[in-house]
């Protein structure tokens, strides 16, 4: 089976152009989360399996049904039956998991696997996935590296992480061959936890004005 490259989670992903990369160690913490996206109309969220809470936050950001929620940093065919099966509508892992990728395109679910090298983006090829992550971008080249490997790899586009922050996102976004950027540097829990949320408000309205502004983007 191969990916459905027409899935509207993709064509909404190029409008947003950010995926905030979120761990929950505080559930009391998502409501106000949920409050800054919807507000700043950024609606997607990636909750990753790097704490314990991952499932309880995806299903407690899903049910509104204001946000798109998805999953990241998952690495095993637990991890994916669990983020779905608590309402996660895309998955992200940190590289390609074949038993990730099968499970997903049999749900017809959109899932990013981590790519660094010609060998991963040839082998999510081979699935018909057309938009990888590229992670982490910062040590593997950058976007140097995206346009080199742009040149064989004309039909793929890139979703990089690691590394991107506000000083140069707007210069990957920039870039053709990148649907959008994620990362926690587009909302954290630890930001929110600072003022309630104020900092975390006002930094990803920033984020938006930058990206509305670049004409470019």
């Amino acid at each position: 089976m191969l990916a459905n490259m027409d899935h509207e989670i993709y064509k909404q992903l190029e409008e947003v152009k950010l995926l905030p990369l979120y761990t929950a160690t505080d559930l009391s913490y998502l409501d106000k989360l949920e409050e800054i996206l919807v507000n700043n109309d950024v609606r997607f969220i990636e909750v990753t399996f790097r704490s314990n809470l991952a499932a309880e936050a995806i299903k407690k950001l899903a049910v509104s049904g204001e946000l798109v929620v998805g999953a990241g940093t998952v690495r095993t065919l637990q991890e994916v039956k669990i983020a779905v099966a608590n309402g996660a509508k895309f998955v992200v892992s940190p590289a390609v998991v074949p038993e990730v990728i099968e499970y997903c395109l049999k749900q017809d679910i959109p899932v990013f696997p981590g790519t660094a090298t010609p060998g991963d983006i040839q082998r999510a090829l081979d699935y018909g996935i057309k938009v990888v992550k590229f992670f982490p971008a910062d040590i593997y080249g950058g976007l140097k590296a995206i346009k080199a490997l742009s040149g064989p790899f004309y039909d793929v586009r890139f979703l990089p992480t690691g590394g991107i922050d506000k000083s140069n996102f707007i210069e990957y976004l920039n870039s053709k061959p990148i649907i959008g950027v994620g990362g926690s540097f587009i909302i954290s829990e630890a930001l929110i936890k600072e003022d309630n949320g104020k900092t975390a408000d006002s930094t990803l309205k920033e984020l938006v004005d930058l990206i509305k502004a670049n004409k470019n983007v």
